[in-house]
């Protein structure tokens, strides 16, 4: 295997497919590490636990900078590439109805709104990071919000990076199906595409230096003015915005300390050896989990890029997968990416602060976007959609069958009349095909079992601590 040969190969694909120079030296980096032998696992034995971090609450007070200036300084990225294929859609998740007719993307945009007083200012700055399957339908829906860019692009696309051949480390070649052979970089992608597009330089050019980034299918992440006072006040180079796991967080990347250099870390499942799963999912152990908030001083970045040559070089993520993931037998290829939350590790300056549930409100699934709609979250009126006090920072635990309600087609048709109460309700469990009229309150545990192969009914009425077969 020639090394040298791999890296021109991988340079003249990436070239001769438009991607920014940035990302393609970030992306040979992480293949000279995969040859190195480096997979990215992070074993228990080379980490410590962490028993304990400032807390929102504690930070609340007296800061040296007033609001109007801080907003000034700030711009916000939500990232907004990917498409609901895990629902059976082809188009951005983010455009899925959320309560009512209002979209993920309607509530991000009034929360903008609502920060810039309603048009009173310009500031902050927002961005979306699309990618080119999302861009052109996000785009046509925001343009029923004509100020929400201020006279100049309001995305920038994500790069694509070729899927390796796991045996050569040259691009793989598939001409059967040409696009099987890209694949996303993982959101750890952010920091060359920001670079790459022109964005980073323009907004330090503007003053801006305070960046807010989150996910746009995570409709509790706003902008909480007393955070963005006490990051700006730290004087950190970046900052991760945690929260308590639960049992429902068993499987999410959490973090975690280097026990070499002391540095935080952020390790994601797929970087856990088999052998420490256990440990991994041990929410006592390992207590906060990554919210993927995340502020970034610009400058910082800026400075430490430049250092690098451009190279932002996150810890690797390393998938073994076939070229085409509906054939088993097509060939093997490695699949890298990154997490932009694991730039905790690459700064020296960097912290975490425990945040409350409240600003964790993400969508993965059709049982997800089920507690989401119910009555367990309400709108807030800085527009974020929020557990309601009752339910005590603990959302419900919704298990539906995937067989019949991960579409989401099959969910909606199963929904239509209107989704249960889930306030009062700590688990609800639904197996088999039915459908649910309006008025059905769910309380305690409860499971409503369908074996029959015709559609059931669930009736109106209250539900609790009941398993009903229908």
């Amino acid at each position: 295997m020639n090394i040298a040969e791999a890296d021109g190969a991988i340079k003249e694909k990436m070239r001769a497919a438009g991607i920014p120079a940035p990302t393609i030296a970030t992306f040979l980096g992480a293949v000279h590490k995969v040859v190195a032998g480096d997979r990215g696992l992070l074993p228990e034995s080379l980490i410590d636990s962490i028993a304990s971090l400032p807390c929102l609450e504690d930070v609340l007070g007296a800061h040296s900078v007033d609001q109007s200036a801080l907003l000034r300084q700030l711009a916000i990225i939500k990232l907004n590439g990917g498409l609901g294929t895990g629902m059976g859609l082809d188009r951005a998740k983010s455009l899925i109805t959320v309560k009512g007719a209002d979209t993920f993307l309607d509530f991000v945009s009034r929360q903008v709104f609502h920060l810039r007083d309603n048009g009173a200012r310009r500031e902050p700055a927002f961005y979306l990071m699309d990618s080119l399957a999302t861009q052109a339908d996000t785009l046509e829906y925001l343009s029923k919000y004509p100020t929400l860019a201020e006279n100049e692009p309001l995305d920038f696309l994500q790069s694509m990076v070729p899927k390796i051949d796991a045996s050569t480390f040259f691009p793989i070649s598939w001409p059967a199906e040409p696009e099987l052979e890209w694949c996303p970089p993982g959101h750890g992608d952010l920091y060359p595409s920001i670079l790459g597009s022109g964005l980073l330089e323009r907004l330090l050019a503007r003053g801006v230096k305070f960046l807010f980034v989150s996910n746009s299918d995570n409709l509790g992440a706003t902008v909480d003015l007393n955070i963005l006072r006490h990051f700006a006040d730290s004087g950190l180079s970046f900052m991760m915005e945690v929260a308590t796991r639960t049992a429902a967080d068993r499987k999410g990347g959490h973090l975690a300390r280097r026990k070499s250099n002391g540095r935080l870390l952020l390790r994601e499942s797929a970087q856990c050896p088999k052998a420490d799963e256990s440990c991994f999912q041990d929410i006592e152990r390992h207590r906060y989990f990554n919210t993927n908030n995340l502020w970034v001083r610009l400058d910082h970045l800026k400075t430490m890029l430049d250092q690098n040559g451009g190279v932002f070089a996150l810890p690797l993520i390393t998938n073994t997968k076939t070229v085409d993931p509906r054939d088993p037998s097509s060939p093997k290829v490695l699949q890298l990416e990154s997490a932009m939350g694991a730039a905790i590790e690459c700064f020296d300056q960097t912290g975490a602060i425990v945040v409350p549930r409240t600003r964790f409100a993400p969508v993965k699934t059709t049982s997800d976007l089920l507690a989401l709609r119910s009555d367990a979250y309400h709108v807030t009126e800085d527009f974020r959609l929020e557990l309601v006090a009752a339910r005590h920072g603990q959302p419900p635990l919704v298990e539906l069958d995937p067989q019949h309600y991960k579409v989401l087609a099959d969910f909606e048709a199963c929904f239509s009349q209107g989704v249960p109460s889930l306030i009062d309700c700590e688990i609800i469990n639904i197996t088999g095909k039915m459908v649910f009229d309006a008025g059905v309150i769910c309380q305690g545990r409860v499971e409503f079992c369908n074996l029959r192969t015709e559609t059931g009914r669930v009736a109106a009425g209250t539900y609790r601590d009941v398993k009903v077969e229908i």
